[in-house]
């Protein structure tokens, strides 16, 4: 199989005050699918919701631990989902991702999980843009020096917003910037592809070639990944 296989963290939903289900989001997986890839889950080690605060703790069990290194080993790439939390257990993910070099795709809360995951804080700005009906909010500004810009290969793009804006205490690099200052994107320059976008390229990639270019730049690293591992078997 040539396609590369990437793994969906799957978010803990809480539907009632009884239960826990999780959720992959539909648009997620069909931008994998219609670019190129294989789309498998990454489903939560244990049913607890543990939210992850800038000091995050690795609370999991050494049983719980394999269960994700076995699940991610079916993978050449993962994606982290957006959402209105952030859980304990993605950024274990995203940390050992780091770790790796495993190609790791961070979307809106998942830009956060990457930043928190090796020692970044987010703290709000307070200036609300959740703006989910809406096709484009705001326009960015990206570094030229960035990886993302080569992806891009534009140095302004419109996007969408569903989020209240934030601010970083990051590690990673600052790859492109709204007009008001808030980090829009950030990438780990050292690593084959560690990057979060704080938009949902996901719900325009079908009419944006911008926001298309995000998973194609994504799914080539996975392959890039995926090739590597092939070598090294043989």
């Amino acid at each position: 199989m040539n396609k590369p296989i990437v793994g969906i963290v799957a978010k803990h939903l809480k539907q009632s005050t009884k239960r826990l289900d999780t959720v992959i989001h539909d648009e997620v997986e069909q931008a994998i699918f219609d670019n190129g890839g294989i789309v498998i889950g990454i489903i939560p080690p244990n049913e607890g919701k543990v939210r992850a605060e800038d000091k995050w703790y690795d609370n999991l069990t050494t049983t719980e631990k394999h269960n994700l290194y076995d699940q991610i080993a079916l993978c050449d790439g993962i994606i982290l989902q957006g959402g209105s939390y952030m859980d304990e257990y993605e950024c274990f993910i995203a940390k050992y991702c780091y770790e790796q070099d495993i190609p790791v795709l961070g979307i809106c809360a998942g830009k956060h999980v990457l930043v928190r995951a090796i020692g970044g804080n987010i703290g709000p700005v307070g200036n609300m843009s959740h703006k989910s009906e809406e096709r484009y909010v705001h326009s960015i500004e990206i570094d030229e020096n960035s990886k993302f810009y080569k992806i891009i290969n534009n140095k302004e793009i419109m996007v969408n917003s569903r989020h209240v804006n934030m601010t970083t205490s990051t590690p990673l690099f600052a790859s492109a910037h709204s007009s008001d200052g808030v980090i829009e994107v950030e990438e780990a320059p050292n690593k084959r592809f560690y990057l979060g976008v704080q938009f949902h390229p996901e719900s325009l990639y079908k009419q944006d070639e911008n926001m298309r270019k995000i998973f194609i730049g994504f799914l080539d690293a996975c392959l890039e990944y995926k090739e590597g591992l092939n070598k090294e078997e043989n």
